[in-house]
């Protein structure tokens, strides 16, 4: 993945911490090859995690990787639809801005 595309923040964290940055990786690396999902559904179920716990990077970073794996916008969009009914309109208002964004800057 080519740095530039990495926020700020998290490019830190790999010149800071690279150990605990290799650690976390290889155990994300474990976790992907257990899933019975594709990469496309994989990353739409992350997303709507990511909603749910209110995490505005993890939101942010699952949709720049669900598109990146073939997910559509309209797609992206209606996880965020979804949570409305389960996580409450602020919190799906708040994810569906962080999409927005996400997509305008793609």
């Amino acid at each position: 993945m080519d740095d530039a595309y990495l926020p700020e923040v998290y490019q830190q964290f790999l010149g800071r911490f690279p150990e605990v940055a290799e650690a976390q990786g290889a155990l994300a690396q474990a976790v992907r090859e257990r899933s019975p999902f594709d990469p496309r559904t994989d990353r739409l179920l992350r997303l709507a995690m990511a909603i749910g716990a209110q995490s505005e990077g993890a939101v942010r970073s699952n949709v720049r990787k669900a598109l990146r794996h073939g997910a559509t916008l309209d797609e992206v969009r209606a996880v965020a639809l979804g949570a409305i009914t389960t996580c409450g309109f602020p919190t799906a208002i708040a994810a569906m801005g962080w999409i927005e964004e996400v997509a305008e800057a793609q």
